[in-house]
């Protein structure tokens, strides 16, 4: 049994949060330098260009990419091997996003649903916990903003609906949002389970790299065929039209019962920040 201090926990939820809202992944980076080349648009390859050049402002002077600096989500993947000392785990985690939002003057987001007041800390963080083999602790964070979660659904689709069915409710949403989320966006799409599953598995599908095709070659194929059906949308970089909507498109799926077919979509903003790291 290996132990695992809460400090130490907290102490890397804070240090993520801060580096995922001030240096996108390098894969995002790549991303966006391999859609230069395949945008039609010359005002859509200026915007490529100018979100390039606000991610190198974010990373070098330490400030966040985007004002809207995300309700804090983290995916914490627990070893079975491991015992937590010193605290309590979920407190641990949100005294890091406490420490985060304030420390890195990132901004506070997380407000009552009705009342609208803030809780001034950016807390409760939205977590899930996997129980997995082993004694590490593998932690993601991914701060995420309104504007993309909003257009975000899951939809009970019947059966008979088929892949034909998930295409036109992923292509319906895209097109809804429009340039809201501040395309070119990424899309993750979760399908089987039930109403939350579905829902989480298109979240945990933004977090795939990009380019990583999906190992069913059924999906595999749907996947590109959703992705060049929504770049053929014409939304393009921040909605001033073009041939680059969307950067990637993933789908995660799972068994579902006989008589349903749950699908959530879940859109992210061109500001793709995840952050993991293993303790």
């Amino acid at each position: 049994m290996r132990e695992v201090q809460a400090d130490t926990v907290r102490d890397t939820v804070e240090r993520l949060f801060i580096e995922a809202n001030y240096d996108l992944p390098e894969d995002v980076i790549g991303r966006f330098k391999d859609a230069l080349g395949e945008e039609e648009s010359s005002v859509g390859r200026e915007i490529i260009e100018e979100l390039l050049l606000n991610a190198r402002i974010a990373r070098d002077e330490r400030i966040p990419i985007c004002q809207d600096t995300g309700l804090a989500i983290l995916f914490m993947e627990i070893g079975q091997g491991v015992h937590i000392t010193g605290g309590d785990l979920e407190e641990a985690v949100a005294e890091g996003v406490r420490r985060a939002y304030k420390k890195g003057y990132l901004r506070k987001s997380a407000c009552d649903p009705f009342t609208r007041t803030n809780t001034g800390d950016n807390t409760p963080p939205i977590l899930h916990v996997r129980i997995v083999p082993g004694e590490r602790i593998r932690l993601i964070a991914m701060p995420k903003g309104g504007g993309s979660e909003n257009y975000s659904e899951v939809r009970m689709l019947t059966p008979s609906d088929g892949a034909e069915g998930v295409k036109r409710f992923v292509l319906e949403m895209v097109q809804k949002a429009g340039p809201n989320p501040c395309p070119p966006i990424t899309v993750g799409i979760g399908i089987g389970g039930n109403f939350e599953t579905s829902a989480l598995l298109s979240k945990e599908a933004l977090m795939l790299p990009f380019g990583k095709r999906n190992d069913d070659p059924y999906l595999r194929d749907l996947e590109l065929s959703i992705l060049g059906e929504v770049n053929k949308l014409g939304i393009g970089p921040e909605g001033y039209g073009g041939s680059v909507t969307a950067l990637d498109l993933h789908i995660k799926s799972r068994p579902c019962h006989i008589a349903s077919l749950p699908v959530a979509v879940n859109i992210q903003c061109h500001a793709h920040r995840i952050k993991e790291a293993s303790i």
